[in-house]
């Protein structure tokens, strides 16, 4: 049986014989956040059973009680299913393949109960996860036993009363989340990562990627289309060709296509756009720190470049000098860190050995964190906020400003792993880059300008917005929706940071699940051999900050039902008033995704007339209440203190109306505004 001891309100841990010198922790953005854990109180440790560990052979087992109604999120980003009890995933950073088997760009080993609490392994190893599948033959609460040829509730997957983790280790590290419900359970335990990714300002506009081979002269010539065509555009993304040598990597500025990258930078700031940098890790031999960085890498070599130990600070202090002086003083602000989540046939072998000490197994598990924080750092160094993308994330990761994406390309996937990044904590986006119709154009659109990263990724098709002429309005007027909803969006993630509270979140985390089928599946005696029943998932809608319903459409459909949670509800267009508690069927022309408020809820738009002029949209007939948050909105100094907080509050008034009220809730004084607009919804 493991001991746990409380480590935090709320917060279990126990280890278990000798645990790695190296987990996933060990790469998170901060130490826990106690202020803000003792903040949510305490919650009793959620096992009335044991949690057992044992060894078998030379791997460690963990066996956590299970009751027979829980369903349970993670671990990991997966892409077609949300609740994965009866499966089994065996855990490894990889390119994502198509099958929620566990191999995936962030297999966080970390998974939440609908019963409130979580359960993070904390293992920078592969590590299997029986979600509720391994019955074991002395379980104190073993399933039914049926005939499959009498009994029509005979099932191929009988509950097991426990998930069962299974490693090769000496030892490891386990924390327990408590909390009533799942949301709590998250939020403790993205506070003990030390709380979610505060992005700059800008890194919330619409982001566009340049085709691969584009030069400096090409690069302006596409900003200045956007700002003739009037559409919005705050980050150019540069692909592998801007330097000198890619596949593997110099990291150095091509001198023919980029011979001045820090004119190219100023100029293009001063129109208000920032440049973010492709990458991968793997060091060319024409790099210029690659005769020193040789000894510091691996055995192995990706794409004939050699791979750097950024366990070892020697090689860290190597990468941040020349990345440093070459980007961040030319004027770049982030970066897009590619393929080090890994394909078997060409990243480093699992018995691969680095100076460290490390092994191919926990290097390969760790790559993308350990990117992730050597840039951070970097920015840092400047005072200045980043933003950036990531290929391979682990648990830990929520406290680096890096969104998630994938080379797969299917929408209803997209959607899902959007839903199902929030049970981990991390940020996803299902970015556009091209598409069959002016519909699915559309709709594509809609769906990214409603998550963590709005981009356009047009390094191989060279598409634009405006690349379906006949849709080319519509699509401006959903880019500028996106940049309106910047104060929302903010403030949202100013609560991921301060108080764990993931900025988009699958409506599971709301209390809302879809009803169990207590049915078998439909057997077919090549499709469904044994009758398994489909996962009853909301995969299609999810909350953007407290108060937003998204609901979006795919293309083919002019209505959809949307399962709206208990309680009153407002379009987010129209005011029309609607009960909650039930699916609803919506119907949505082509320019609009469905988008609901709950009633009471406030939505704060910039306005579009006047940049310090906010628009305060109220939705309903009942009193409510937003914190809008504010900073500089690009340096560190919120960690001193220099930030605010603003109440906004619309109350009843004695003859049944609404008024509205600005007030400062502290520690500093807001500064982006000085004119607001009360605007009455329903």
């Amino acid at each position: 049986m493991l001991s746990f001891s409380q480590t935090a309100p709320g917060v279990f841990r126990a280890r278990f014989g000798t645990a790695d010198a190296l987990t996933l922790l060990d790469f998170a953005a901060g130490p826990p956040r106690h202020d803000a854990l003792s903040q949510m109180g305490p919650a009793p440790f959620p096992f009335s059973e044991e949690v057992v560990a044992e060894t078998a052979g030379n791997r460690v087992v963990l066996r956590f009680p299970l009751g027979p109604e829980e369903r349970l999120y993670g671990p990991g980003l997966q892409f077609s299913t949300l609740d994965q009890r009866t499966r089994v995933l065996h855990l490894r950073v990889d390119h994502y393949g198509g099958q929620d088997n566990g191999r995936t760009h962030a297999p966080c080993p970390f998974y939440v109960s609908s019963r409130g609490y979580g359960v993070l392994v904390n293992t920078a190893r592969f590590a299997s996860f029986y979600m509720g599948t391994a019955v074991r033959k002395d379980s104190p609460h073993p399933p039914r036993v049926r005939d499959r040829t009498t009994d029509p509730d005979w099932t191929a997957q009988p509950l097991s009363d426990a998930v069962e983790v299974s490693l090769v280790a000496e030892g490891v590290d386990v924390l327990v989340f408590a909390g009533e419900q799942p949301l709590e359970a998250v939020r403790r335990y993205i506070l003990f990562c030390g709380g979610g990714c505060l992005p700059p300002k800008w890194g919330l506009g619409f982001w566009h990627r340049t085709p691969i081979g584009h030069s400096a002269q090409q690069v302006l010539a596409e900003a200045e289309e956007f700002f003739d065509r009037d559409f919005p555009l705050q980050v150019l993304g540069l692909e592998p060709g801007w330097q000198s040598g890619a596949y593997p990597c110099t990291h150095t500025w091509d001198p023919g296509r980029f011979p001045d990258p820090a004119g190219l930078c100023e100029d293009l700031l001063e129109r208000a756009v920032r440049v973010n940098l492709w990458e991968n890790p793997y060091l060319s031999p024409d790099s210029p720190i690659y005769r020193q960085m040789l000894p510091l890498s691996g055995s192995h070599t990706v794409w004939c470049g050699i791979v750097p130990d950024t366990t070892m600070p020697q090689a860290r202090a190597l990468i941040r000098a020349q990345q440093t002086s070459e980007h961040l003083e030319a004027g770049v602000s982030g970066y897009k860190l590619d393929e080090c989540d890994g394909v078997d046939s060409w990243l480093w072998p699992d018995h691969a050995t680095f100076p460290s000490g490390h092994s191919g197994e926990v290097m390969r598990q760790t790559y993308g964190l350990q990117w992730q924080s050597l840039t951070r750092e970097m920015f840092r160094g400047k005072n200045r906020r980043t933003y950036g993308l990531v290929r391979g994330s682990n648990a830990g990761g929520c406290g680096h400003p890096f969104v998630i994406y994938s080379d797969c390309y299917d929408l209803c996937q997209f959607l899902t792993g959007l839903c199902n990044s929030s049970f981990s904590g991390l940020l996803w986006t299902p970015e556009v880059r091209s598409a069959a119709t002016a519909e699915e154009w559309v709709r594509r659109m809609q769906l990214v300008c409603f998550s963590p990263l709005a981009m356009l990724n047009a390094w191989a098709d060279g598409t634009k917005p405006w690349s379906f002429p006949e849709v080319a309005g519509i699509v401006r007027e959903t880019l500028r929706l996106r940049l309106r909803l910047i104060p929302y969006l903010y403030s949202a993630f100013a609560r991921y940071h301060f108080e764990g509270l993931p900025p988009f979140r699958a409506m599971a985390l709301e209390g809302l699940q879809a009803e169990a089928s207590a049915q078998p599946g439909e057997l077919d005696a090549t499709e469904n051999p044994y009758a398994l029943s489909a996962a009853a998932d909301v995969t299609d809608q999810y909350m953007m900050g407290d108060c937003l319903l998204v609901a979006p459409m795919l293309p083919g459909q002019s209505s959809r039902s949307v399962l709206l949670p208990p309680g009153n509800w407002v379009d987010f267009h129209s005011g029309q008033a609607m009960a909650g508690g039930e699916r609803v069927q919506v119907e949505a022309p082509l320019e609009r995704i469905p988008l609901f408020v709950k009633e009471g809820g406030i939505i704060p738009l910039a306005a579009e007339d006047n940049p310090r002029a906010l628009e305060i949209r109220h939705y309903g007939r009942v009193a409510g209440g937003f914190s809008l948050y504010d900073d500089d909105g690009e340096s560190f100094a919120y960690e001193e203190g220099e930030y605010t907080w603003l109440g906004l509050r619309a109350e009843l008034d004695g003859a049944g109306g609404l008024t509205g009220a600005v007030e400062n809730l502290g520690p500093g004084l807001s500064q982006s505004w000085d004119e607001f607009r009360w605007v009455w919804m329903g």
